[in-house]
């Protein structure tokens, strides 16, 4: 299993790496950085969109046919459109999870950002945001920009990975604890 994730980090990384190229000898980086993220929602969000990139039941003409009329009603750009084409025309959709992660770490490469994955139990506020992102950039002495997401099963607190750290302050992780360290008493 290991050897296919890295076939497909492999490919989305060429793809990736030629429309990073591509766009940042344009100047468009910030609108690539705008449209991946629309992507990354739009492919979130339609259970329909992640089965055409991976069933095998879509054939190279439906799959193009299909990110074409998607990268027009999203508004995408040329470039990303004729890349999502040719993936599709190569049989590659199935690496669009990868293709977006690789663009969003050549994008904050180039303007010299870092991402957190945060994910916390409840939704954080606009200020929560802010506060958190501020923490981590004088900490990490980049700009950083938080990638969010809910798992109620947290109960309260919060999970952020920032490059190989993580912090881990949700109730669930210190209810483990405490349980393990009863465990080790009794």
């Amino acid at each position: 299993m290991a050897n296919s994730a890295s076939i497909s980090a492999d490919i989305a990384g060429r793809y990736a790496q030629a429309l990073f190229d591509l766009v940042r000898d344009a100047g468009g980086i910030d609108a690539l950085s705008a449209q991946i993220d629309d992507l990354a929602s739009a492919y979130d969000a339609s259970k329909d969109l992640r089965d055409l990139t991976l069933s095998p039941i879509y054939d190279r003409q439906q799959q193009e046919v299909a990110v074409t009329a998607l990268a027009g009603r999203m508004g995408l750009s040329a470039e990303l459109a004729n890349t999502l084409r040719l993936m599709a025309r190569n049989r590659r959709l199935f690496a669009l999870p990868q293709f977006v992660a690789r663009l969003r770490t050549l994008i904050a490469d180039a303007k010299g950002e870092v991402t957190a994955d945060v994910v916390s139990a409840q939704a954080l506020s606009d200020e929560q945001r802010t506060r958190l992102a501020e923490t981590l950039a004088a900490k990490s002495g980049k700009k950083v920009k938080l990638n969010a997401r809910v798992d109620e099963s947290l109960i309260g607190g919060m999970i952020v990975k920032l490059g190989s750290q993580m912090i881990d302050s949700s109730i669930r992780s210190k209810l483990a604890s405490l349980q393990n360290a009863m465990k080790e008493v009794g």
